[in-house]
Protein backbone atom coordinates (compact mmCIF):
# COMPACT_ATOMS: atom_id res chain seq x y z
CA UNK A 1 0.00 0.00 0.00
CA UNK A 2 1.31 3.42 -0.85
CA UNK A 3 2.21 6.07 1.56
CA UNK A 4 -0.59 8.32 -0.09
CA UNK A 5 -3.20 5.75 0.44
CA UNK A 6 -3.05 5.67 4.37
CA UNK A 7 -2.46 9.74 4.16
CA UNK A 8 -5.79 10.31 2.67
CA UNK A 9 -7.83 8.18 4.63
CA UNK A 10 -9.44 11.25 5.89
CA UNK A 11 -10.44 12.71 2.81
CA UNK A 12 -11.80 9.21 1.93
CA UNK A 13 -13.52 9.13 5.45
CA UNK A 14 -15.36 12.63 4.41
CA UNK A 15 -16.87 10.86 1.00
CA UNK A 16 -17.91 7.82 3.16
CA UNK A 17 -19.90 9.26 6.08
CA UNK A 18 -22.76 10.05 3.73
CA UNK A 19 -22.92 6.52 3.29
CA UNK A 20 -22.78 6.04 6.87
CA UNK A 21 -25.47 8.08 7.65
CA UNK A 22 -27.97 6.15 5.50
CA UNK A 23 -28.52 3.67 7.71
CA UNK A 24 -28.16 5.55 10.72
CA UNK A 25 -31.08 7.28 13.15
CA UNK A 26 -31.55 10.59 13.29
CA UNK A 27 -31.52 11.48 17.14
CA UNK A 28 -28.65 11.12 19.19
CA UNK A 29 -29.82 8.46 21.43
CA UNK A 30 -28.18 5.41 19.10
CA UNK A 31 -24.49 7.01 19.80
CA UNK A 32 -25.69 7.86 23.94
CA UNK A 33 -26.42 3.70 23.80
CA UNK A 34 -23.18 3.11 22.41
CA UNK A 35 -21.54 4.79 24.36
CA UNK A 36 -23.12 2.78 27.30
CA UNK A 37 -22.25 -0.19 25.51
CA UNK A 38 -18.24 0.66 24.77
CA UNK A 39 -17.94 1.58 28.20
CA UNK A 40 -19.12 -1.85 29.53
CA UNK A 41 -17.62 -4.40 26.97
CA UNK A 42 -13.97 -3.22 28.54
CA UNK A 43 -14.86 -5.21 32.11
CA UNK A 44 -15.47 -8.53 30.43
CA UNK A 45 -14.71 -10.51 33.76
CA UNK A 46 -12.91 -13.77 32.70
CA UNK A 47 -11.91 -14.32 36.33
CA UNK A 48 -13.56 -17.57 36.16
CA UNK A 49 -11.86 -18.72 33.29
CA UNK A 50 -14.56 -18.24 30.90
CA UNK A 51 -15.47 -16.17 28.14
CA UNK A 52 -18.61 -17.78 26.94
CA UNK A 53 -20.69 -19.91 28.88
CA UNK A 54 -23.87 -22.07 28.02
CA UNK A 55 -26.01 -23.77 30.23
CA UNK A 56 -28.38 -26.24 29.59
CA UNK A 57 -29.84 -24.31 26.96
CA UNK A 58 -32.66 -25.57 24.70
CA UNK A 59 -34.96 -24.14 21.64
CA UNK A 60 -37.64 -25.61 19.86
CA UNK A 61 -38.55 -24.88 16.42
CA UNK A 62 -42.22 -26.25 15.46
CA UNK A 63 -41.52 -29.10 17.84
CA UNK A 64 -38.28 -29.79 16.76
CA UNK A 65 -35.96 -29.24 19.14
CA UNK A 66 -32.90 -27.91 17.42
CA UNK A 67 -30.69 -27.35 20.69
CA UNK A 68 -31.38 -29.88 23.76
CA UNK A 69 -29.88 -29.22 26.90
CA UNK A 70 -26.55 -27.76 25.42
CA UNK A 71 -24.16 -27.17 27.68
CA UNK A 72 -20.37 -25.77 26.77
CA UNK A 73 -17.81 -23.36 27.72
CA UNK A 74 -14.69 -21.24 26.39
CA UNK A 75 -11.53 -20.12 27.83
CA UNK A 76 -10.53 -16.34 27.12
CA UNK A 77 -7.86 -16.55 23.82
CA UNK A 78 -9.18 -19.91 22.63
CA UNK A 79 -9.56 -21.56 19.53
CA UNK A 80 -12.47 -23.61 19.28
CA UNK A 81 -13.39 -25.59 16.38
CA UNK A 82 -17.09 -27.06 16.81
CA UNK A 83 -18.10 -30.09 14.04
CA UNK A 84 -21.22 -32.32 13.24
CA UNK A 85 -23.51 -33.02 10.90
CA UNK A 86 -26.36 -31.20 9.21
CA UNK A 87 -28.60 -30.34 11.58
CA UNK A 88 -26.54 -30.39 14.38
CA UNK A 89 -27.43 -27.33 16.08
CA UNK A 90 -24.14 -25.53 15.19
CA UNK A 91 -25.81 -22.22 13.42
CA UNK A 92 -28.52 -22.54 15.95
CA UNK A 93 -25.89 -22.34 18.79
CA UNK A 94 -24.23 -19.18 16.77
CA UNK A 95 -27.90 -17.47 16.47
CA UNK A 96 -28.42 -17.58 20.06
CA UNK A 97 -24.89 -16.46 21.13
CA UNK A 98 -25.61 -13.33 18.85
CA UNK A 99 -29.05 -13.05 19.74
CA UNK A 100 -30.46 -13.96 16.51
CA UNK A 101 -32.53 -16.72 18.35
CA UNK A 102 -33.42 -16.97 21.78
CA UNK A 103 -33.51 -20.04 23.62
CA UNK A 104 -36.76 -21.46 25.52
CA UNK A 105 -34.48 -22.02 28.78
CA UNK A 106 -31.06 -22.02 29.95
CA UNK A 107 -28.14 -19.81 30.06
CA UNK A 108 -25.62 -17.40 28.34
CA UNK A 109 -23.08 -15.49 29.84
CA UNK A 110 -20.05 -13.63 28.34
CA UNK A 111 -17.68 -13.65 30.80
CA UNK A 112 -19.04 -14.49 34.25
CA UNK A 113 -21.31 -11.51 34.78
CA UNK A 114 -22.74 -10.49 31.12
CA UNK A 115 -26.19 -12.34 30.20
CA UNK A 116 -26.15 -12.28 26.64
CA UNK A 117 -29.66 -12.84 27.15
CA UNK A 118 -30.97 -9.90 28.40
CA UNK A 119 -29.02 -7.97 25.24
CA UNK A 120 -30.51 -7.49 21.62
CA UNK A 121 -28.27 -8.38 18.13
CA UNK A 122 -26.61 -5.04 17.69
CA UNK A 123 -25.95 -4.49 21.68
CA UNK A 124 -24.02 -7.84 21.46
CA UNK A 125 -22.05 -6.73 18.80
CA UNK A 126 -20.88 -4.00 20.40
CA UNK A 127 -20.23 -5.86 23.80
CA UNK A 128 -17.65 -7.67 21.56
CA UNK A 129 -19.07 -10.59 19.75
CA UNK A 130 -18.44 -10.52 16.00
CA UNK A 131 -19.94 -13.45 13.70
CA UNK A 132 -18.77 -14.47 10.03
CA UNK A 133 -21.24 -16.49 8.38
CA UNK A 134 -20.25 -18.66 5.22
CA UNK A 135 -20.67 -16.51 2.49
CA UNK A 136 -18.95 -13.71 2.29
CA UNK A 137 -20.59 -10.13 3.11
CA UNK A 138 -18.82 -7.19 1.59
CA UNK A 139 -19.09 -4.02 0.01
CA UNK A 140 -18.18 -4.91 -3.50
CA UNK A 141 -18.03 -1.68 -5.41
CA UNK A 142 -15.85 -0.05 -2.04
CA UNK A 143 -12.05 -1.10 -1.88
CA UNK A 144 -10.95 -3.17 0.50
CA UNK A 145 -9.40 -0.17 2.53
CA UNK A 146 -13.11 1.60 2.53
CA UNK A 147 -14.90 -1.83 3.11
CA UNK A 148 -12.24 -1.67 6.26
CA UNK A 149 -12.76 1.92 7.15
CA UNK A 150 -16.90 1.67 7.16
CA UNK A 151 -16.21 -1.35 9.86
CA UNK A 152 -14.45 1.32 12.19
CA UNK A 153 -15.81 0.79 15.83
CA UNK A 154 -17.26 4.15 16.09
CA UNK A 155 -20.85 5.58 16.65
CA UNK A 156 -22.95 5.66 13.67
CA UNK A 157 -25.25 8.70 14.18
CA UNK A 158 -25.72 11.19 11.60
CA UNK A 159 -23.57 13.62 13.33
CA UNK A 160 -21.66 11.49 14.02
CA UNK A 161 -20.92 10.19 10.54
CA UNK A 162 -21.22 13.35 9.09
CA UNK A 163 -18.14 14.93 10.82
CA UNK A 164 -16.42 11.86 11.02
CA UNK A 165 -12.35 12.05 10.19
CA UNK A 166 -10.11 9.69 10.31
CA UNK A 167 -7.42 10.18 12.84
CA UNK A 168 -3.51 8.69 12.85
CA UNK A 169 -4.59 5.80 15.64
CA UNK A 170 -7.00 4.91 13.05
CA UNK A 171 -5.21 4.99 9.96
CA UNK A 172 -2.46 3.15 12.40
CA UNK A 173 -5.38 0.32 13.29
CA UNK A 174 -6.38 0.02 9.51
CA UNK A 175 -2.87 -0.53 8.74
CA UNK A 176 -2.03 -3.51 10.88
CA UNK A 177 -5.47 -4.80 10.15
CA UNK A 178 -4.25 -4.86 6.35
CA UNK A 179 -1.54 -6.79 7.46
CA UNK A 180 -2.82 -9.45 9.46
CA UNK A 181 -5.10 -10.09 6.66
CA UNK A 182 -2.94 -10.29 4.03
CA UNK A 183 -4.27 -7.32 1.90
CA UNK A 184 -1.90 -4.24 2.36
CA UNK A 185 -1.15 -4.70 -1.37
CA UNK A 186 -4.84 -4.87 -2.28
CA UNK A 187 -6.02 -2.17 -0.46
CA UNK A 188 -7.16 0.27 -3.26
CA UNK A 189 -8.84 -2.63 -5.21
CA UNK A 190 -12.74 -3.02 -5.39
CA UNK A 191 -13.53 -5.79 -3.07
CA UNK A 192 -15.40 -7.24 -5.95
CA UNK A 193 -12.61 -8.13 -7.90
CA UNK A 194 -10.70 -9.87 -4.54
CA UNK A 195 -10.64 -13.85 -5.07
CA UNK A 196 -13.31 -15.47 -2.68
CA UNK A 197 -10.48 -16.23 -0.30
CA UNK A 198 -9.45 -12.77 -0.24
CA UNK A 199 -13.55 -11.88 0.62
CA UNK A 200 -13.58 -13.84 3.49
CA UNK A 201 -9.89 -12.60 4.67
CA UNK A 202 -11.97 -8.99 4.05
CA UNK A 203 -14.46 -10.24 5.96
CA UNK A 204 -12.61 -11.11 8.93
CA UNK A 205 -10.58 -7.83 8.78
CA UNK A 206 -13.99 -5.73 9.00
CA UNK A 207 -14.62 -8.20 11.64
CA UNK A 208 -11.63 -7.43 13.64
CA UNK A 209 -11.88 -3.96 13.09
CA UNK A 210 -14.64 -4.02 16.00
CA UNK A 211 -11.90 -4.87 18.58
CA UNK A 212 -14.33 -8.26 19.17
CA UNK A 213 -13.16 -10.07 21.93
CA UNK A 214 -15.01 -13.25 20.84
CA UNK A 215 -15.41 -14.60 16.86
CA UNK A 216 -17.71 -16.91 15.75
CA UNK A 217 -16.99 -18.12 12.61
CA UNK A 218 -19.14 -20.39 10.84
CA UNK A 219 -17.10 -22.74 7.51
CA UNK A 220 -14.64 -20.23 7.05
CA UNK A 221 -12.79 -22.27 4.32
CA UNK A 222 -15.73 -23.31 2.40
CA UNK A 223 -14.98 -22.80 -1.03
CA UNK A 224 -11.26 -21.90 -1.29
CA UNK A 225 -8.10 -23.02 -2.63
CA UNK A 226 -6.04 -25.02 -1.24
CA UNK A 227 -3.28 -21.99 -0.93
CA UNK A 228 -6.07 -19.66 0.54
CA UNK A 229 -7.04 -22.47 2.65
CA UNK A 230 -3.20 -22.97 4.00
CA UNK A 231 -3.02 -19.27 4.40
CA UNK A 232 -6.89 -18.97 6.52
CA UNK A 233 -4.95 -21.18 8.98
CA UNK A 234 -2.13 -18.77 9.33
CA UNK A 235 -4.66 -15.82 10.02
CA UNK A 236 -6.63 -17.67 12.86
CA UNK A 237 -3.55 -19.10 14.35
CA UNK A 238 -2.04 -15.61 14.50
CA UNK A 239 -5.55 -14.14 16.19
CA UNK A 240 -5.69 -17.07 19.08
CA UNK A 241 -4.92 -15.63 22.28
CA UNK A 242 -5.76 -12.05 21.22
CA UNK A 243 -9.10 -12.99 20.63
CA UNK A 244 -11.23 -16.28 21.41
CA UNK A 245 -12.29 -17.92 18.55
CA UNK A 246 -15.30 -20.09 17.93
CA UNK A 247 -15.32 -22.24 14.15
CA UNK A 248 -17.74 -24.49 12.89
CA UNK A 249 -15.81 -25.87 9.91
CA UNK A 250 -16.64 -29.53 7.67
CA UNK A 251 -12.96 -29.72 6.38
CA UNK A 252 -10.90 -31.63 9.00
CA UNK A 253 -7.63 -30.85 7.61
CA UNK A 254 -8.57 -27.45 8.37
CA UNK A 255 -9.56 -28.34 11.67
CA UNK A 256 -6.34 -30.58 12.12
CA UNK A 257 -4.37 -27.00 11.48
CA UNK A 258 -5.52 -24.88 13.98
CA UNK A 259 -7.20 -26.44 16.99
CA UNK A 260 -6.21 -28.41 19.71
CA UNK A 261 -10.17 -28.78 21.15
CA UNK A 262 -12.79 -29.62 19.20
CA UNK A 263 -16.27 -30.08 19.95
CA UNK A 264 -18.77 -32.37 18.56
CA UNK A 265 -22.76 -31.38 18.50
CA UNK A 266 -24.98 -34.05 17.28
CA UNK A 267 -28.98 -33.41 17.73
CA UNK A 268 -28.58 -30.18 19.87
CA UNK A 269 -26.10 -31.39 22.54
CA UNK A 270 -22.35 -32.18 23.08
CA UNK A 271 -21.73 -35.62 21.82
CA UNK A 272 -18.12 -35.65 22.42
CA UNK A 273 -14.96 -32.57 22.88
CA UNK A 274 -11.26 -33.78 23.10
CA UNK A 275 -8.13 -33.82 20.47
CA UNK A 276 -9.71 -34.66 16.71
CA UNK A 277 -7.15 -37.66 17.12
CA UNK A 278 -9.68 -38.47 20.29
CA UNK A 279 -12.18 -37.66 18.43
CA UNK A 280 -11.46 -39.92 15.41
CA UNK A 281 -11.55 -42.53 17.57
CA UNK A 282 -14.59 -42.47 19.54
CA UNK A 283 -17.45 -45.07 18.02
CA UNK A 284 -19.95 -42.28 18.32
CA UNK A 285 -18.29 -39.71 16.29
CA UNK A 286 -17.38 -42.21 13.95
CA UNK A 287 -20.96 -43.46 13.28
CA UNK A 288 -22.62 -40.02 13.30
CA UNK A 289 -20.37 -38.07 11.70
CA UNK A 290 -17.21 -39.30 10.29
CA UNK A 291 -17.54 -42.92 8.78
CA UNK A 292 -15.13 -45.16 8.45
Amino acid sequence: MTPDLLQDGAERSQRLASRQALGATESGGRDAAYGRVLRSRTDIDVSHGRILYLDNVSVSFDGFKAINKLSLDMAPGELRCIIGPNGAGKTTMMDIITGKTRPDEGSVFFGSTINLLSHKEPEIAQLGIGRKFQKPTVFEQLSVFENLELALKTPKGVKASMFFKLNGVQRDRLAEVLHTIDLTAHAARPAGLLSHGQKQWLEIGMLLMQEPQLLLLDEPVAGMTDHETERTAELFLSLKGKHSLMVVEHDMSFVRAIASTVTVLCEGSVLAQGTLDELQADERVIEVYLGR
